[in-house]
């Protein structure tokens, strides 16, 4: 193929384990994330795994396409908020990293924000499991992990702030 097109929520592989996985098998191949998760919280973790650009589901038509002709061209594409956010943060300007929780969101490792996605779709432990095929000690592992990060104190609030991430991950 001359493009990857993914999305980051798929049923049997992560998403950007998925990245990973193209990125070691065909190093050559351009990845371009087609996704409904928001720039904020995946597209930076997908361009670490080797995508060659991130754009949301809602852009325009014409903007999508931009996109893939960027990628297939060898270029990066993101978009110019997602740009402005990245220079900012290696600037050190304002708002970089200035949000304790958006800081807690960067620091997970992509198991963690996997498992903390995977909440936030109100999944179970089972579940998570399941779809990501580790044991469920390790879920609950992750899920510990993750109310220390945040500073939470029990599961159920970690699945409500889950819940509520998911719904608006600027929060």
């Amino acid at each position: 193929p001359d493009l990857a097109i993914e999305d980051l929520s798929l049923k049997t592989t992560p998403g950007l384990e998925l990245i990973k996985d193209l990125k070691q098998r065909y190093p050559a191949l351009p990845v371009l994330v087609l996704t409904m998760h928001d720039e904020v919280l995946y597209a930076e973790r997908a361009l670490r795994a080797g995508a060659r650009g991130y754009i949301t589901k809602q852009e325009a038509t014409p903007t999508i396409l931009k996109a893939i002709h960027n990628v297939l061209e060898g270029e990066l594409y993101i978009s110019e908020s997602l740009a402005r956010k990245l220079v900012g943060a290696l600037l050190g300007g304002p708002g970089a990293g200035a949000d304790r929780q958006a800081l807690v969101l960067k620091q997970l490792t992509d198991r963690e924000l996997e498992v903390f996605q995977l909440l936030g779709q109100v999944r179970g432990t089972r579940q998570i499991a399941d779809q990501l095929k580790i044991d469920i000690k390790t879920v609950e592992t992750y899920q510990h992990r993750l109310k220390e990060k945040f500073q939470i104190s029990s599961l159920d609030e970690l699945r409500q702030y889950a819940t509520t991430m998911a719904r608006n991950p600027t929060q």
